[in-house]
Parts: C-alpha cells; sequence; structure tokens
C-alpha cells in the first residue's frame, strides 16, 4: 500500500480500525465454530487499499464479511457530483462488517464504524443494526440495550438521538417499512476527537456483546422451505437499501472503490416475487408488523 503524510488523527484512527478487524474475525470464527475468514488484501488506485475477509458456509453464517480499508485521494468531478461540497481532498478509513446467518431465525447484522478527513474538516460516523427475518421482542431489546448502555457511558443523549437517526436512516420509502429493528447509526459526527474517538471505539467492543447472545439463542431452531422462502424475500429488502439508499455504497462507488469489497455486504440468495403476500394469521404476516419504527426499551422495560 502507497504511502503518504496524513494527520496523527488519521493514524489512529488507522490503527484502531484495523486492531478491530483482527478483534472481530477472531470473535466470530469462534461464533460460527466451523468456518474461519478468507483475508483478501487489495490496493487502490490513486492511494491506499484494504482488506476484505470473507465468511462462507460455515455452521452459522451463509455468508458474511468484515471490511477495512483505509483510502485517500482527490474526488473528480464525478464523485463531487454524487457526495456534493467543493473539497477534493479526502481520506477515510474504517472497518464494517455484514452477517447473513443461514437459519432463518438468526437475524442478519450490520455495523461500521468509520472517520473521514476532507480539507481540513474530519469526522466519524457509524452504528449497528439488526435485521431479523422473524423478530423476536426479547432479541431486539436485548440489542437496543446493548447499545443504550454503550451510548450512556458516554453521553446520556446519544442514545435517544442515535437510535431515532437508525430508524429515519434505514427506511425504504417505497416500501413504507425499515429494513429491521434498528440499532443505533450516526453520521458526520463532529467535535472533540479524543472523547468521539473513545465514543467509536466502545462501540467497535460492544458489537459481539450485542449479537452473539441472539446468535446463539436461535442458531438451533429448526426451519424448513417456508423459512426460508420468506427469509430470501426479506433479503431482496436488504439489497433493494444497500443499492438504493446506502450512502457507504454511494461513497465506495464514487470515490472508484474495490467493487468486490462494496458489494459484500449482499446476501448470497434473495427473491423478489411480484405482489407476494403472506397468508392470514401466519408467522410471516406477524413478522411484517414489527418492520416500523418502534421504541424497544420503552415499551418493554421488563424484558
Amino acid at each position: 500500500m502507497s504511502e503518504r503524510s496524513h494527520s496523527e488523527h488519521a493514524i489512529r484512527a488507522h490503527d484502531a480500525f484495523r486492531g478491530l478487524q483482527t478483534h472481530l474475525c477472531e470473535e466470530l470464527s469462534r461464533l460460527d465454530g466451523a468456518a474461519t475468514f478468507h483475508h483478501d488484501l487489495w490496493e487502490r488506485p490513486g492511494g491506499g487499499g484494504g482488506d476484505t475477509a470473507v465468511i462462507a458456509d460455515g455452521d452459522l453464517f451463509e455468508k458474511g464479511g468484515v471490511n477495512w480499508s483505509a483510502v485517500w485521494g482527490t474526488f473528480d468531478d464525478e464523485a463531487l457530483r454524487r457526495l456534493g461540497g467543493t473539497e477534493r481532498e479526502f481520506y477515510a478509513t474504517g472497518t464494517s462488517l455484514v452477517l447473513h446467518p443461514r437459519n432463518p431465525y438468526v437475524p442478519a447484522v450490520h455495523a461500521n464504524f468509520r472517520y473521514l478527513e476532507r480539507g481540513n474538516d474530519a469526522w466519524f460516523g457509524g452504528g449497528s443494526d439488526l435485521t431479523p427475518v422473524y423478530p423476536e421482542i426479547e432479541d431486539a431489546v436485548a440489542f437496543h440495550r446493548a447499545w443504550k448502555n454503550a451510548c450512556d457511558r458516554h453521553d446520556p443523549a446519544y442514545y435517544a438521538r442515535f437510535k431515532q437517526w437508525c430508524d429515519e436512516y434505514f427506511y425504504l420509502p417505497h416500501r413504507g417499512e425499515t429494513r429491521g429493528v434498528g440499532g443505533i447509526f450516526f453520521d458526520d459526527l463532529h467535535g472533540d476527537f479524543e472523547p468521539l474517538f473513545s465514543f467509536v471505539r466502545d462501540c467497535g467492543d460492544t458489537f459481539v456483546t450485542a449479537y452473539a447472545p441472539i446468535a446463539d439463542r436461535r442458531r438451533h431452531q429448526p426451519y424448513g422451505d417456508t423459512e426460508r422462502y420468506f427469509q430470501q424475500l426479506r433479503r431482496g429488502r436488504y439489497v433493494e437499501f444497500n443499492l438504493v439508499y446506502d450512502r457507504g455504497t454511494a461513497f465506495g462507488l464514487a470515490t472508484n472503490g474495490r467493487t468486490e469489497s462494496i458489494l459484500m455486504s449482499l446476501p448470497p440468495l434473495a427473491r423478489w416475487e411480484y405482489g407476494w403476500q403472506p397468508a392470514s394469521g401466519s408467522r410471516e404476516e406477524k413478522a411484517l408488523a414489527f418492520f416500523q419504527p418502534r421504541d424497544w426499551l420503552a415499551e418493554h422495560p421488563g424484558v
């Protein structure tokens, strides 16, 4: 990977996110119990590169990946048109993950944590959201409680703010539904570097403790063709969001990022059926009622 002079903050973020990828790959391999991550190192023409770590056909994960990258360079006219602003010089580093379990009762999950510099401006972004096929109140509450605890360690106002941001961001307006049951999301987080860096690192450390108990609780539930069919329909919604609305996908493509790494987030199998409707009273009909913004912790304080 070619070198150029970077700020002290950029170097520290680079090292933290690189270490986070290593930690996540180790913990998620242990959680799967059978498959391990294959690492694919790559370089980006124009500056930087990364490591795409992919897991597939495991005991738990049908497909998943943990990406780390550090890229820099100059936006061309097309990138400026897509991303806005006038400043062309940029630096970006971060770690992102997406996990698509095989068992439809185990939720898919996403997380990413990143640091960006554009000219003299710098900010953090990130978050994590849970995308179940068959949502369970117990799982949604546990996931949100883990992220509220992480937020509260740094700023009591963070959780409510970032939970709402997540509900609004991971929303498919053309479907009138959320992608899943939410979590937290933040972007353009400006301010003093040290407290923000501490918060983002804490979020990275929180992910496994937020997700692993849910995966372990659901991974051995029996399922059949009906559940797999519905899982593939819900994965179709995941694809729609990532290709139409996701800012990370847009940024990666606008900056001539590595296509295989950018699209690693897509599930291995997805389905679209014209005019599909669930059977009345079915588990699938009940599941669809969950995909609206809800205050999980306030609604279920005793769970």
